[in-house]
């Protein structure tokens, strides 16, 4: 992977943008909104999706596959951007370098879109996504035309950006690789500190002090869970003068008194000498949790907390988290993006508080190397106990290179059963396995952060039936 340079100037004028690897959650927002900006965009993917099909339907000029040849589809660009994900190697980097064209990280294309706006930034281990989404539809039930960026679609909008009207700015924060330290934020939403990306950071305390620097940095508050162990870690660091704690903590500023799960999350709050209840359409203590986190960050920007808990209840689930694609013979698939062991434990979790007495068939792609070589016996735990039956399926590498013996193997190894466990690294075995296990009633859930997705046409092949 490449470290971003987020000393890299950036540009006056930019009226020609090539994003290399437009086709990503994050990218393709961005692509989107630098179109409504008026700028001609081009770019490149490893492969065609409908979110790049979406992107061509409006104008932009996109290659599948990387090629040095692909930074010739704009006679010039003024700024090219990439991800960290992006490798050292890649043939439009290096091209661009060669030219002399400045190279952004997309948090830099980022901070331009929100520069001289009111900017809320979520930042945390897990949640940020579905926070976004939360802060962004509570925004815009309060009458606040909020402009955004996230990192998936937000369901109810159809999008994973919008222009606003607003001075208000929401994004999705990345803290794999430090540049959610390079924005202009007012108000900093951390839903949790789960400490990952030591590859960049070295340090669980430098991953920590990185997250005590973004919310510092914060103008107006600082909105923090009180109930995560990271965070409170995070909390005793800042020294900031307004924080705001959210959670089921006796002493937290927000807290929830009650919750209630179902197909629809719900808790009750005690916020500034009222209750209010808060309840989103999807599932799951975890988004409850999410869902009152919103709710503090839109008290601590100024808005009346039973109006902001109404508000944020039009939200209904963004893109890859557990979302329904389709069902069979009785037999719903889902899709979701966890990738680490507690977002795992999370989303099954949630699963199991909607499928009564169904059972749960994960197919687990594992995402980096690095991270299942570490983790691999925290993901077994996990899915052992929360899942009927996983089947799981080889690494997804995506910006690392390949370590010896490293394979999904490592996961189902660390089964205590291996009967509730089958590794096939071949997807139609893996997705005719899952099939075959599945009876009326029961859920199939795929997650990863990887392109796991795509094994979900095969499943539904190999379940068979009408579609319900």
């Amino acid at each position: 992977m490449i470290e971003p340079d987020l000393t890299q100037p950036i540009p006056e004028r930019i009226e020609r943008v090539h994003l290399i690897g437009i086709g990503g959650s994050g990218m393709s927002g961005i692509a989107h909104m630098l179109l409504d900006e008026g700028v001609a965009v081009s770019g490149s993917d490893r492969s065609g999706s409908a979110t790049v099909d979406r992107l061509v339907e409006r104008g932009a000029r996109v290659a599948i596959g990387h090629a040095a040849a692909n930074m010739d589809l704009q006679a010039e660009v003024d700024a090219v951007v990439v991800t960290s994900a992006l490798w050292p190697d890649n043939p439009e980097l290096l091209v661009a370098r060669e030219r002399g064209i400045p190279v952004l990280h997309r948090s830099q294309a980022l901070h331009v879109l929100a520069r001289g706006k009111r900017v809320v930034a979520v930042a945390g281990a897990h949640g940020k996504t579905t926070s976004t989404g939360m802060v962004v539809l509570g925004l815009r039930g309060l009458g606040v035309d909020a402009g955004f960026v996230n990192g998936g679609i937000i369901a109810g909008l159809d999008s994973s950006s919008g222009h606003g009207a607003a001075d208000e700015f929401v994004l999705e924060a990345d803290e794999s690789d430090g540049s959610f330290l390079l924005y202009d934020v007012a108000v900093a939403l951390i839903t949790n500190v789960d400490t990952d990306h030591l590859d960049h950071y070295g340090t669980p305390a430098a991953f920590d002090a990185a997250f005590a620097r973004f919310a510092d940095a914060a103008s107006e508050a600082v909105v923090i869970s009180a109930d995560d162990e990271g965070a409170r870690r995070v909390r005793d660091l800042v020294t900031h003068e307004r924080v705001v704690t959210f959670g089921e903590a006796a002493d937290a500023d927000v807290r929830i008194v009650g919750i209630e799960l179902g197909e629809a999350a719900a808790a009750t709050v005690e916020v500034g000498g009222a209750t209010v209840e808060v309840r989103v359409g999807v599932p799951g203590h975890h988004n409850a949790v999410n869902a009152v986190g919103a709710l503090a960050t839109l008290v601590a920007m100024g808005h009346a907390p039973a109006e902001a808990a109404r508000a944020i209840g039009a939200f209904s689930g963004t893109g890859r988290r557990f979302e329904l694609h389709g069902e069979r013979r009785g037999v719903r698939v889902f899709d979701d993006y966890a990738h680490h062991p507690a977002e795992v434990d999370a989303a099954l979790t949630a699963a199991r508080t909607v499928i009564g007495e169904g059972r749960i068939i994960a197919i687990h792609q594992p995402h980096l190397f690095t991270r299942t070589r570490d983790m691999a016996g925290e993901f077994a735990e996990v899915y052992e106990r929360v899942a009927d039956h996983t089947v799981v399926l080889d690494v997804y590498g995506a910006r690392e290179d390949p370590i010896p013996g490293v394979t999904g193997a490592l996961v189902a190894d660390r089964f205590d059963d291996p009967a509730h466990v089958d590794f096939l690294p071949d997807w139609q075995r893996a997705a005719e396995r899952a099939a075959a296990l599945a009876t009326e009633g029961d859920i199939i859930v795929t997650l990863s952060c990887g392109d796991v997705y795509r094994i979900i046409p095969q499943v539904l092949d190999a379940l068979g039936g009408d579609e319900a």
